[in-house]
């Protein structure tokens, strides 16, 4: 099969692209045949070696995909065979993700995926969709709540807007441009600021008439931490499921209100019931039509090293390796 690796931790330029041996499903798991692979930050950064450094002698990266199953393992289902799936944590404490024309992996992390669903939509869904839900959803439901949620048009933060909206709050979204606006308003947003022309703190003051905000879903703790004291309401909530570029807000926080929850997220280890909850509910919302997907550039799999810069290059959504035909 056709795959991309890399044998150290680096830049891009270690990952080589070539054949491999097709693997086979073990007891529990099934084989897909990869049509789409998502990358994510995450998967650039593990490859890097900044948040992990390489535990295989060789690695396929990619948490994200999507495809059809052709293969099962002994105690699934040979029913599973043919099922439009999509899939999370392909690459997280096993060595080969989802950047080859084949991945073997537990049965539990391979979810059947409506036909209305693309597979380059199905591999946006992993870590962005599944990060969001548990930013959103940790701490309590969110009906009637006021949700800011910095980065409105990033991958994780399109999914967030939906997902709070889809559950009843009313959303604000922070953006740097009137195109990322667009994005998070056709996403739901009630309303969107731009951070870079606009006093944040004043404007989220003005919406909420004085009152501030419920929950912040964060992709930059100690950047936007400024505003987070100041809009936060008492016995509220701000998830962190990115450290972003800066050094940690000093310790102790100082928030203008009391009893705040501080939650950081980290979608790979999540708690099992967890993971199973987001599960649910993302089939029941792409069940009803209810998710848009913000797909971005695509790449063939020969090129994955563009594909790994661009994400490192902040490109506006998803980063899709085409992998297979359909």
């Amino acid at each position: 099969m056709k795959a991309v690796w890399y044998e150290q931790n680096g830049p891009a330029e270690i990952m080589q692209y070539g054949e491999m041996p097709e693997p086979e499903p073990g007891p529990g798991e099934v084989r897909v045949r990869v049509v789409s692979s998502g990358v994510n930050p995450s998967d650039w950064k593990r490859r890097a070696g900044t948040t992990a450094r390489i535990a295989f002698p060789r690695v396929i990266p990619h948490q994200d995909g999507a495809g059809v199953i052709d293969r099962v393992g002994a105690g699934v289902p040979e029913s599973r065979v043919g099922e439009r799936v999509w899939l999370f944590e392909s690459q997280f404490g096993r060595p080969f993700g989802s950047a080859a024309e084949y991945t073997v992996q537990p049965s539990g992390h391979v979810v059947r995926m409506p036909d209305s669903v693309t597979f380059e939509q199905g591999a946006c869904l992993g870590v962005p969709a599944m990060t969001a839900h548990r930013c959103l959803f940790a701490d309590g439901p969110l009906e009637g709540k006021v949700v800011l949620v910095p980065g409105g048009a990033g991958a994780v933060g399109h999914y967030a807007v939906q997902e709070a909206k889809l559950a009843g709050a009313t959303v604000i979204g922070t953006i740097s441009s009137q195109h990322k606006a667009d994005i998070a308003t056709d996403a739901g947003a009630d309303h969107t600021i731009n951070y870079r022309t606009e006093d944040v703190v004043e404007r989220v003051m003005d919406i909420t008439g004085g009152e501030g905000v419920d929950h912040i879903v964060e992709v930059d703790f100690a950047a936007n931490f400024p505003v987070t004291s100041e809009v936060l309401k008492s016995s509220g909530v701000v998830s962190i499921y990115a450290a972003g570029t800066g050094q940690q807000p000093a310790v102790p926080l100082q928030f203008r209100r009391s009893n705040t929850v501080v939650r950081n997220v980290l979608v790979y280890d999540m708690p099992e019931p967890a993971k199973d909850a987001a599960i649910a509910d993302i089939t029941a919302w792409l069940e009803a039509g209810a998710l848009t997907h913000l797909v971005g550039p695509h790449f063939p799999l020969e090129q994955a090293i563009q594909a790994h810069r661009a994400v490192e290059g902040n490109a506006i959504g998803n980063v899709i390796v085409d992998v297979g035909g359909a």
